[in-house]
């Protein structure tokens, strides 16, 4: 079993997050640990202009809070938003942080995916722990 489980979340309405804590807390160890994690992609510098000051402030809260109330009823979870390529910034968390399992809520990929690859596919190719992709 496992005792450091990663979670990525995607609040999109295809992702089925829910499956994903399900399967975390059933390949959870005693003492296990699941940390859910929001990736905020950056906007490039040449749009910052056009977004309200306090945009991304509100923005990250609000994730954040989504992010709490999803974890609220699971033991030893927590919940965390970073920064950065979503695909990139899963892995190097996972790494940092000595995940041993990566737990991903996917859609059904479309050809766009099979030419440019989803962020669950290069998680799956790139990590250096075992990955689950819920579909």
């Amino acid at each position: 079993m496992y005792t450091n489980i990663l979670v990525p979340v995607s609040f999109e309405e295809d992702r089925n997050v829910k499956a994903a804590l399900e399967v975390a807390q059933a390949l959870g160890s005693a003492g296990r640990k699941i940390t859910c994690v929001h990736v905020v992609e950056q906007l490039p510098v040449y749009a910052t202009e056009f977004v309200p000051a306090a945009h991304m402030e509100t923005a990250r809260s609000e994730l954040n809070a989504s992010l709490q109330s999803l974890v609220a009823d699971i033991d030893n979870a927590h919940a965390v938003v970073i920064d950065g390529s979503a695909a990139n910034a899963i892995l190097q968390f996972a790494e940092t942080h000595g995940a041993d399992l990566i737990i991903m809520a996917s859609h059904r990929p479309g050809m766009a995916d099979y030419l440019l690859g989803s962020t669950a596919a290069r998680v799956v190719r790139h990590a250096t722990c075992a990955v689950h992709v819920i579909r």
